[in-house]
C-alpha cells in the first residue's frame, strides 16, 4: 500500500511541477524592484498604482510577480478583522445563508479599512490581487477554502477560514498566497511583516498541503483532487521557504510497536545538504536530535530512518538547517 501511495504522488508531483518549470529562466530582479520603488502608494486609484508596477515589464509572469510582491511587502494583516470574522463563522457555521448574509455586507468593512489604512484579512489580500491583475490583463480569480494551520482544521475540515489566488499565466492556472506571504499574527495579537517568497507560484502538490479549496478543482493536481482530506503531518511557512513537500509517514498521527522501524520521506525541490537534515523532538526548550540511520538523497527525494525502543508518545519534528518543517506525532505502544 505505502509503495502504491509513493508512487501515485511521484507522477503527481512529476506532472504538476512541470507547470513551475515554466519560469525558471525567468529573472524578477526587476519585477522586485519595481515593487520596492513603489513601496508605500497609495490604494486610492487602482488602475495608476497597477500601470506603475506593471508598465515597464515585458512578460505578464513579471507583471504578476511585481503585483503580487507590492501587494505582500505593503499590505498588513489586521487581527481585530481576523477575530471578528472567525467568531461569525463559528457562530454561524449551521446557518450558511445567515453568514453570507453578514459576510456580504462586512466586506464593505473590509474593503474600506484595506483601502483607508491598508490593513486586512485574507479576503482584502485576494481581492486587491484579483483588481490590480485585471487591471494588469491577468486573468485571477479568488479561491476560498480552508487553511490548515497549527491552531485550525487539523484532524478534520471544521471550518472555511482563508481565501488565496489562482493565476492564469500561458493558458495555465497557477497558484499563490499573498496573505500568508506578507507575514503572521504573534499570538493572535499584532502582526509580523516576514516576506515569505515560498507561497508565489507553488508547486500544486505542496500547496495543497495546507489550502484546501472549497471547489477541488482548484487544488490544480488530479491526485489531489480525486482524493480525500487526510490529517497529514503539520507544515509550517518554513516548509514553503525551503520548498519541501512531507511523503511519510502520511498522516499526522502514526502508531507503531516498540522497536519498530519507521521511515521518514520527503520530496525537497531545492538543493539540501544532507548535513542540514535532522529529525528532533523537545525537552522544555532544548531540542533534542534523534540519532537517524540510512539516510539517502537520491534527486531531491531524501528518506531516513529511525527506531523507536521505548513506549510513550512522541512529538517530532523534520528540521532543514534551523528550521522546523514538519511535525508528526508518534504514538510507540508495547511491542
Amino acid at each position: 500500500m505505502h509503495n502504491i501511495l509513493l508512487l501515485a504522488i511521484i507522477v503527481a508531483f512529476n506532472i504538476s511541477n512541470a507547470q513551475v518549470s515554466d519560469f525558471k529562466t525567468i529573472d524578477f530582479t526587476k519585477a522586485d524592484n519595481t515593487a520596492k520603488i513603489n513601496q508605500g502608494h497609495s490604494l486610492e486609484n487602482l488602475p495608476l498604482l497597477a500601470y506603475k508596477l506593471t508598465h515597464n515589464l515585458t512578460t505578464d509572469v513579471e507583471k504578476l510577480r511585481a503585483i503580487y510582491t507590492w501587494v505582500s511587502t505593503n499590505i498588513k494583516g489586521d487581527s481585530n478583522q481576523d477575530e471578528k470574522v472567525i467568531r461569525k463563522r463559528k457562530k454561524l457555521q449551521n446557518d450558511s445563508i445567515g453568514y453570507m448574509k453578514w459576510n456580504n455586507q462586512y466586506k464593505k468593512i473590509t474593503f474600506k479599512k484595506l483601502l483607508k489604512h491598508k490593513k486586512t484579512i485574507c479576503t482584502g489580500y485576494a481581492y486587491l490581487m484579483k483588481e490590480l491583475c485585471f487591471t494588469a490583463h491577468i486573468q485571477c480569480k479568488i479561491i476560498n477554502g480552508y487553511g490548515r494551520t497549527v491552531a485550525s482544521n487539523i484532524e478534520a475540515l471544521e471550518l472555511a477560514n482563508h481565501s488565496w489566488n489562482a493565476i492564469k499565466l500561458n493558458n495555465k492556472w497557477y497558484l499563490c498566497d499573498a496573505t500568508w506571504s506578507s507575514g503572521y499574527m504573534v499570538s493572535g495579537a499584532f502582526f509580523v511583516r516576514d516576506y515569505n517568497d515560498g507561497y508565489f507560484l507553488t508547486e500544486p502538490l505542496l500547496f495543497g498541503r495546507n489550502h484546501y479549496p472549497l471547489e477541488k478543482k482548484w487544488f490544480l493536481n488530479d491526485t489531489l483532487i480525486q482524493s480525500e482530506f487526510i490529517a497529514a503531518p503539520l507544515i509550517y511557512g518554513e516548509t514553503f521557504k525551503h520548498k519541501i513537500i512531507p511523503i511519510y509517514p502520511e498522516t499526522l498521527n502514526t502508531i507503531i510497536k516498540k522497536d519498530d522501524e519507521i521511515s521518514f520521506r520527503f520530496k525537497a525541490l531545492n538543493a539540501v545538504s544532507e548535513g542540514n537534515i535532522s529529525l528532533i523532538q523537545f525537552y522544555g526548550v532544548s531540542a533534542i536530535p534523534f540519532k537517524v540511520y540510512d539516510l539517502k538523497n537520491e534527486n531531491g527525494w531524501i528518506s531516513f530512518k529511525y527506531r523507536f525502543k521505548h513506549k510513550g508518545f512522541y512529538d517530532v519534528h523534520l528540521k532543514i538547517g534551523d528550521d522546523i518543517v514538519a511535525t508528526y506525532t508518534i504514538e510507540v505502544t508495547k511491542g
